[in-house]
């Protein structure tokens, strides 16, 4: 397995071994013993899976408190995966980083609690995994706006499908700092 830190500390790109032949292939989607190893020591406590056609865009999702770290991935299909910096105080708050994660090439991206997290389905048929840190509590659940001016995001989808919440998303300056996550230098 290969691990390359991102732009934005914390966040992890994971390109696992495939192995493959003529029949298919075998991948180890997450070992604790190996990920600990990568620097990668989170608990995961739920898993969930969810379909997507082509142009369904889903977020920027995020939980305070009770922050998720998630592991995400992409079984079948392809995204344009998205990790926004919210934590007060960060010297790199508002900043975001892109992924293309498919089927094919089978990467992982580590989001840390503290960041919004969204993608967008660029293929038809996508499975998205990830994994999750914390239990989803949708009392603290929260959205900024998809296509927040400030933010920038190129997303890859001219008319995305984006659900009713997140289109009443709120732009990142309208939140109130008490509603973010703060910035814990490690």
């Amino acid at each position: 397995m290969k691990t390359t830190p991102l732009s934005i500390p914390g966040l992890l790109l994971i390109e696992p071994k495939v192995f493959g032949d003529a029949r298919g292939f075998f991948v180890e989607t997450y070992n604790a013993a190996r990920y600990a190893e990568a620097g990668l020591t989170a608990q995961f406590v739920q898993d969930n899976l969810s379909f997507s056609a082509k142009g369904v865009l889903r977020g920027l999702h995020f939980q305070e408190p009770f922050g998720q770290g998630k592991l995400v991935s992409v079984l079948q299909g392809e995204v344009y995966d998205v990790a926004v910096d919210i934590r007060v105080g960060s010297p790199t708050f508002g900043k975001w980083v892109g992924v293309v994660l498919s089927g094919e090439n089978k990467h992982q991206v580590y989001v840390p609690p503290g960041f919004a997290h969204g993608f967008v389905a660029t293929r038809d048929d996508t499975f998205f995994s990830y994994k999750c840190t914390e239990f989803y509590r949708p009392e603290c659940e929260a959205s900024i706006l998809w296509n927040d001016p400030d933010l920038g995001i190129p997303w890859p989808v001219g008319a995305p499908s984006v659900a009713a919440k997140d289109r009443a998303g709120v732009r990142l300056a309208g939140f109130e700092v008490r509603r973010l996550p703060k910035y814990q230098a490690r």
